[in-house]
């Protein structure tokens, strides 16, 4: 192949600003790897990368940031975390987040390699300019030292992609609540990510989970998930009286922010018992201010606040081990609302951004 086709988003601004490109099949150097793209997802970030929602961005970029492939080019041995070689034809992942530098403060003091300054991001935070560092492409080039992940016996591409960053990125979600046995858990939010924490509260040994969401699409697909409860209420006060029903008046264990909404965080801190812990995963991008009472929402309720920011290897390695595990329990790939061929981008991008679909998927490869 001479010519490899991408989505380009060219700019920020009020809508959508792709183009498909063609851009030069690429050389590898030594340690990196070709992928021909069978799946990337289109999530909600790539709406906020649209709107110009996220700083530091170097448009123009090839958006799509967690994908699955399959190994076309490898330039030397390249190894796994166990040392064993990957070799052409191999249906792999990889995890977006790369040039961590494990050498700053925040790195080896800290122990919070989400917030190296140096963290690169595929899809997100690599220009266009820089080659094919992004999953809405027919191809992707992983520089050397990207961490990759086979899939496991098993799991297929789509049952990966339907997890997508929402895997990872729901089980980050998890650990930092600390989910323990028997846990009343509610999940504000029942997009990939709050249905992935969703499932991963399940697996975690929850006695219970609720996913909060208005959307009638995401309330089903809670559903299919084998979720306890769903609450479709309007309003934040039907939504806690909600809550508080099922809980005897207490409120949860365990409440995880997945909605995006600024205005979820008040309502989810009123969700919470007393000395309860509350998880903040939906808000990765600036989408506004709240307003809330210290007394009242945290110190009178002694609550514990969280926030979750990015994955590491770990999330994506044992997400993946995970969903390899429990695909016959919950099969994920249900979630997935339809697949979209490249030339279709701005579509997928559009419904999205508009809810009108619970995942969305390119499959670059595919005319349709």
């Amino acid at each position: 192949m001479n010519t490899i086709q991408a989505a380009v988003m060219a700019r920020a601004g009020g809508g959508i600003e792709l183009r498909i490109d063609e851009f030069p099949a690429p050389d590898l150097q030594p340690g990196a790897v070709l992928l021909k793209t069978i799946y990337s997802e289109v999530c909600g970030t790539d709406v906020h990368l649209m709107h110009g929602r996220l700083d530091q961005v170097p448009y123009p970029i090839i958006p799509g940031h967690v994908s699955v492939g399959k190994i076309e080019e490898i330039a030397g041995a390249v190894t796994d975390i166990h040392g064993r070689r990957f070799r052409s034809g191999d249906t792999v992942t990889f995890l977006d987040v790369h040039e961590t530098c494990n050498a700053c403060w925040h790195c080896l003091v800290a122990k919070a390699s989400t917030r190296c300054p140096h963290r690169k991001v595929y899809g997100i935070t690599y220009s266009a300019r820089e080659g094919l560092l992004g999953g809405w492409s027919q191809r992707i080039y992983l520089k050397p030292g990207v961490k990759i992940v086979a899939l496991p016996e098993g799991l297929t591409a789509e049952d990966f992609i339907a997890g997508g960053c929402g895997a990872p990125t729901g089980l980050h979600a998890v650990e930092r609540a600390a989910v323990r046995l028997n846990d009343f858990v509610v999940v504000q939010g029942g997009g990939p990510v709050g249905l992935s924490a969703a499932l991963f509260s399940l697996l975690g040994g929850a006695g219970a989970v609720v996913v909060v969401d208005p959307a009638p699409s995401r309330i089903t697909a809670a559903r299919t998930l084998g979720v306890d409860f769903t609450v479709d209420a309007a309003s934040p006060a039907e939504r806690i009286s909600a809550v508080m029903d099922l809980t005897g008046g207490r409120g949860a264990d365990v409440t995880i922010e997945a909605s995006g909404n600024p205005g979820a965080v008040v309502e989810g801190l009123q969700m919470t018992r007393d000395n309860g812990t509350y998880a903040i995963a939906g808000q990765y991008t600036d989408a506004g201010d709240m307003t809330l009472n210290p007394h009242r929402h945290i110190n009178k309720k002694h609550i514990d606040i969280r926030g979750v920011w990015g994955t590491d290897f770990s999330h994506l390695y044992k997400a993946v081990q995970l969903m390899a595990r429990h695909m016959d329990r919950y099969p994920l790939k249900r979630m997935i609302s339809k697949v979209y061929p490249l030339k279709e981008a701005e579509a997928a991008l559009s419904d999205v951004e508009h809810r009108r679909v619970v995942k969305a998927v390119i499959a670059p490869n595919q005319d349709r």
